[in-house]
């Protein structure tokens, strides 16, 4: 079997909630349990960093993987989803899983006789996890991939579970609440082991990680409660500069957006704790990692410069919550003319996030070529309610082409608002993983 068949297999015949939504989420672990026994229990092989949560859990996530790198370690990095390639999703010290490993797994499982039907995510984590025992990580990091109770990550008994933050998004699978979402998320704290809670500021939030963790007997530490992370600073280089205490120099994160200082401090946390657990890890290679993340594992799409002259930022940003953030620090880029090529997923709360952006932008109205895209003249209607104004374009590369075409050198683009768009325009600008 070819890699393109495999990985069509894999996306066709498997539901995929990336790509079909609702129809594709499968919660419960015994299809995740049946697969693992299947293959012998690989995620027993190495020790595992669990991390969840709304917003920040992919940046966290390489966060942790690039330091664990940089200390010497090898790091297992399992992440959804992806931008350009399928492989992007699993990856060992910042190196993407095989074509052919992919495609022999497929194979097998092809010609195996389980009873059960997995969803495209089952497969891949199984495959995720067979792939970093083969390739004898020390640890792996694995991001969660949709709520935590239910996902088939949640079969893993990590040394840290990791929760950066809760607010509204997926509430047709995890709850209309804040409370019931927190629930969702704090399943996957597991008995005894350490919790590392990035922002629990809402009361209701805290209550439900707090209670959770005590009825578990799990350490808890809630991040935003004792800031490491006490100043920042942008850089004209699309960097972050961080006042850390127990850092003696500043701290050069390669991740600019605004919202990296809360993922910043929710990391240097998760480090503190794993040290506390026996974990060794160098302050220079702390150092080292947050300031060539994006090198040490491949990472793209948050806050990333593609262009300049003009500038042209993308970030795959797509709900309230990160919105809430992006929005303020777009209205902050020192540009003459601001051009927002968007396109978002049909089942966010796309009216919200709209209300946040700024009027006076030029705005290029697109979709992904995904069925559960909005419709470019829809989202057109929907932003000239919070009047917003611009041209609807059915396809994300002539969106970003005609908003290149119309922007000054001083001006300002940029792109996001979905994964999707992001992985279509990086693939026609062949902008590749590192």
């Amino acid at each position: 079997m070819k890699y393109q068949e495999a990985t069509e297999y894999l996306f066709s015949q498997l539901p995929a909630f990336e790509r079909q939504g609702a129809s594709g989420y499968k919660p419960g672990l015994d299809t995740a349990i049946a697969l693992d026994n299947w293959l012998g229990n690989p995620h027993r092989a190495y020790k595992c960093i669990h991390v969840a949560g709304t917003n920040g859990k992919g940046s966290v996530a390489n966060m942790l993987a690039a330091t664990l790198q940089a200390s010497g370690y090898r790091v297992g990095l399992f992440t959804s989803p992806h931008l350009v390639d399928f492989r992007e999703r699993i990856r060992v010290n910042g190196e993407m899983i095989g074509k052919r490993t992919v495609s022999r797994f497929v194979e097998r499982w092809l010609e195996s006789d389980l009873p059960c039907k997995p969803s495209f995510f089952e497969l891949t984590t199984a495959l995720a996890f067979e792939y970093f025992k083969r390739q004898k990580v020390d640890y792996a990091v694995i991001e969660v991939g949709l709520g935590g109770r239910l996902d088939s990550s949640n079969i893993i008994t990590p040394v840290l579970s990791v929760i950066t933050n809760i607010s509204i998004d997926h509430t047709q699978f995890l709850g209309n609440t804040l409370t019931e979402i927190a629930s969702e998320k704090a399943g996957i704290i597991k008995p005894r082991v350490p919790v590392v809670v990035g922002d629990a500021s809402q009361p209701e939030v805290r209550k439900v990680f707090e209670d959770t963790a005590h009825e578990s007997h799990s350490p808890i530490t809630i991040a935003n409660d004792e800031p490491i992370v006490t100043g920042s600073e942008k850089n004209s280089d699309g960097t972050l500069s961080i006042l850390a205490t127990g850092y003696n120099t500043l701290l050069t994160c390669q991740l600019g957006g605004d919202y990296q200082v809360i993922n910043v401090n929710t990391v240097l946390h998760a480090i503190e704790t794993l040290k506390k657990n026996g974990v060794k890890i160098r302050t220079s290679a702390v150092k080292k990692a947050l300031a060539h993340v994006c090198q040490f594992t491949g990472f793209m799409g948050r806050w990333m410069v593609i262009d300049k002259n003009p500038i042209v930022i993308c970030d795959a940003g797509h709900n309230a919550g990160a919105w809430t953030i992006q929005s303020r620090q777009l209205r902050e880029l020192k540009s003459d003319k601001l051009h927002m090529v968007l396109g978002f997923s049909a089942d966010k709360d796309i009216d919200t996030v709209l209300g946040m952006m700024p009027k006076d932008a030029i705005y290029y109205f697109t979709q992904a070529q995904s069925s559960r895209s909005m419709k470019a003249e829809v989202l057109q209607e929907l932003g000239a309610k919070h009047e917003l104004k611009g041209d609807a374009y059915p396809k994300a590369l002539n969106a970003y082409k005609a908003a290149l075409k119309a922007a000054q050198p001083d001006d300002a683009v940029f792109v996001g608002g979905s994964f999707y768009v992001l992985g279509e325009l990086f693939k026609e600008k062949n902008v590749l993983p590192l």
